[in-house]
């Protein structure tokens, strides 16, 4: 495990790509959403839903086979399904099809965030790791700023399909870019004993108290957050009225300030302790959240509606810069090296795959309006904050 030596900037570009992955192949297509719901006639959160839950289960048969062969090999075997996914994708004639398929590519994709996570903490110790990770976060930041603006820009000057041949380019270079990383799970640390008992690795985890505050912690957080994805195509294109390549905008300043939020994380970990770092950002997290609550039951409309949900939305999310990187690190840090892998799969399975909840809640309960999307955020930010105030600094 590496202590002080400076990281390599080719492992922290990769890695970076690797963990943008999985929300570049969901932030892409989403200024499509609307179009491609007329087009199919059928419920597009579905597609984010089917996402979800390829990602959540696969995660969890990929962190044991990672923490016996190796993280490489699983990576090369993730990229090409993910390619395969894509192509699907853009083949599609109902949105039946295109569900199956995001499931498909979901299961290449989930490799990308959970072995980058995993490599850190081969690598890496808890404060390094939580500054590696926020260093991963800025670099990642690019894919939810540039994806809904170049799906929008392709929207605009092609179809949907074109979106989803673009991912089939960035998955076969992913696939080379792998080329370049390293081993970082030598054979002499890897698991011991057989294959499927690699899976009891999971009720050691689940008993882990540690581990799973942390875990529990960042998934409340991260339902939220995909509610705001899934929901936030309608609320700002069909109910704002907001122009498809526009939203994109509307969509990327968020991400802005998670890069922000992440590059001054860099510096807090080395000063203040990281259960610090996570009371004060869920509390923040939680205001914004209450804020969007009341200013969108208010109904207001124009810029004024607009602002209403941007303005809290971006410092909510913000947030994530913080929450994101300590809770990771600090879960990860609270588990034995040899199964870094499976707790690098369950914390990746929880934390997206709940994400299905709040896709499933707005796709059933969605009245037209920012409202369900509002409350759903609110909910899952305040579960989040109630596990966050209660950390305290660990003795030294």
């Amino acid at each position: 495990m590496m202590t002080s030596s400076r990281p390599n900037l080719t492992l922290l570009l990769i890695l970076g790509a690797l963990m943008a992955c999985t929300s570049l192949s969901t932030d892409i297509y989403l200024p499509a959403m609307p179009t491609m719901a007329k087009e199919l006639q059928g419920n597009t959160e579905l597609t984010i839903t089917g996402f979800l839950i390829g990602f959540a289960i696969a995660q969890l048969i990929w962190g044991p086979i990672s923490d016996r062969i190796g993280r490489k090999i699983p990576l090369f075997i993730g990229m090409a399904l993910f390619a395969v996914g894509s192509v699907g994708c853009a083949l599609s004639q109902s949105m039946a099809e295109i569900v199956f398929w995001r499931v498909f590519q979901a299961v290449g994709a989930c490799v990308g965030p959970m072995l980058s996570r995993a490599m850190i903490r081969d690598l890496y110790d808890r404060s390094q790791a939580a500054q590696m990770l926020s260093t991963l976060t800025i670099i990642m930041a690019a894919a939810p700023i540039i994806g809904p603006l170049l799906g929008g820009l392709l929207l605009k000057i092609s179809s949907w399909q074109a979106i989803f041949w673009l991912l089939v380019v960035i998955g076969i270079l992913l696939f080379l870019s792998i080329i370049k990383l390293p081993e970082t799970l030598p054979p002499a640390k890897r698991a011991a004993g057989s294959f499927w008992s690699a899976f009891g690795n999971y009720r050691i985890l689940l008993k882990n108290r540690a581990f799973m505050r942390y875990t529990l912690c960042v998934t409340f957080f991260y339902v939220a957050a995909y509610a705001f994805i899934t929901g936030s195509p309608f609320v700002y294109i069909d109910y704002f009225k907001v122009d498809p390549q526009y939203y994109g905008f509307l969509f990327g300043v968020n991400i802005v300030g998670v890069a922000l939020l992440s590059a001054v994380n860099r510096r807090l970990v080395r000063h203040y302790p990281l259960e610090s770092l996570l009371r004060v950002s869920t509390m923040i997290a939680l205001c914004a959240v209450l804020i969007l609550v009341v200013l969108v039951f208010m109904d207001l409309d124009g810029i004024a509606g607009i602002l209403s949900v941007a303005v809290p939305i971006f410092i909510m999310f913000s947030m994530n810069g913080i929450i994101a990187a300590c809770t990771n690190a600090m879960a990860l840090d609270s588990v034995q090296p040899e199964i870094a892998g499976s707790a690098a799969a369950l914390l990746g399975s929880l934390q997206y795959g709940s994400g299905i909840l709040s896709s499933l809640l707005l796709a059933y309960f969605s009245d037209g309006t920012p409202h369900t999307m509002a409350w759903i955020i609110a909910l899952f930010v305040g579960l989040c904050a109630v596990i966050g105030w209660g950390q305290r600094p660990r003795s030294a």
